[in-house]
């Protein structure tokens, strides 16, 4: 399946169809109890994704604004021109570091 080249600049129509997706994931610490058990203390970390068709997802957690009482999500204007550049799993090469820094000699 072939995908379009990724564009510097989204049309207003493209960015329409965009999704905004959370996921939340969890630091934990040990923590000790007053018996002496130790368990873990966990804390939410949300983070918010922007899906666009024919585009790899991109993170966005950093770039907007979250009303704590509502839960309302504010993108500024420009986040388009802010947003990272992402990569297509399928194009993410991992070069193995060891190898590397071993055949230099």
């Amino acid at each position: 399946m072939a995908f379009p080249e990724q564009s510097d600049d989204v049309t207003e129509t493209q960015r329409k169809k965009c999704r905004l997706l959370e996921i939340v994931q969890y630091t934990c610490e040990p923590e000790e109890l007053p018996s002496g058990e130790v368990q873990p203390r966990c804390f939410p970390i949300p983070r918010i994704f922007r899906i666009c068709p024919n585009r790899p997802a991109v993170e966005i957690t950093k770039l907007i604004k979250i009303d704590l009482k509502t839960g309302e999500i504010e993108m500024p204007d420009e986040s388009s021109a802010l947003l990272p550049k992402g990569k297509h799993w399928r194009d993410i090469r991992r070069y193995d570091t060891e190898a590397v820094a071993g055949s230099s000699g």
